[in-house]
């Protein structure tokens, strides 16, 4: 397999000849990046081993629906956000509870995972938006958790015009929204 080919080129080239090559590159890559997402949400290193196992199987079963609107790690790194603040929430909602009141909880589940799924969709619409330097400031700051100091140093700025600009940025996003809500 060619280690030097992008992410979205080896499954463009691979994922049909070469299914488990292509998958194994990929997993070697992202394994430990998506393992720190998931301990810096769970804190449990148990949790963090299952949870990034889980977040591969389930990526790996929808790679033929990765329609390259964004890069690979960005799509893979949602996936795992939203698997881990998924399953944290409901293992705070975990407690015993009569039939009726597990149906209408299963119920509400679904309607919010519908919502929060269409509200993320949205969300990645709105920043592919952003210019590139928007969208790279937003990514160090949410995705990776860089500080805006980590930030202004690495584009050369100072951390006010960071912060200002991460706040037009996400203002940007949620303008955006509100008009899609209208």
């Amino acid at each position: 397999m060619n280690t030097l080919l992008t992410d979205e080129e080896m499954i463009r080239q691979y994922l049909n000849s070469h299914p488990q090559k292509c998958f194994e590159t990929l997993y070697s890559r992202y394994v430990n990046k998506v393992y720190r997402r998931c301990l810096s949400m769970t804190k449990s290193t148990e949790q963090a081993e299952d949870f990034t196992h889980d977040i591969f199987l389930k990526a790996f079963t929808k790679l033929n629906a990765f329609q390259e609107r964004s890069s690979f790690s960005t799509w893979l790194y949602s996936i795992a956000y939203n698997y881990c603040s998924d399953q944290l929430r409901r293992g705070k909602r975990f407690t015993f509870s009569s039939v009726d009141e597990g149906l209408k909880q299963d119920i509400a589940d679904e309607r919010e995972t519908s919502l929060h799924e269409e509200t993320a969709l949205f969300v990645k619409l709105a920043i592919s938006t952003l210019s590139a330097t928007e969208q790279a400031l937003l990514q160090l700051k949410y995705e990776q958790n860089m500080s805006i100091d980590e930030i202004a140093l690495i584009h050369q700025l100072t951390p006010s015009a960071v912060k200002m600009r991460l706040k037009r940025s996400r203002d940007k996003i949620y303008q955006l929204y509100n008009r899609q809500l209208v």
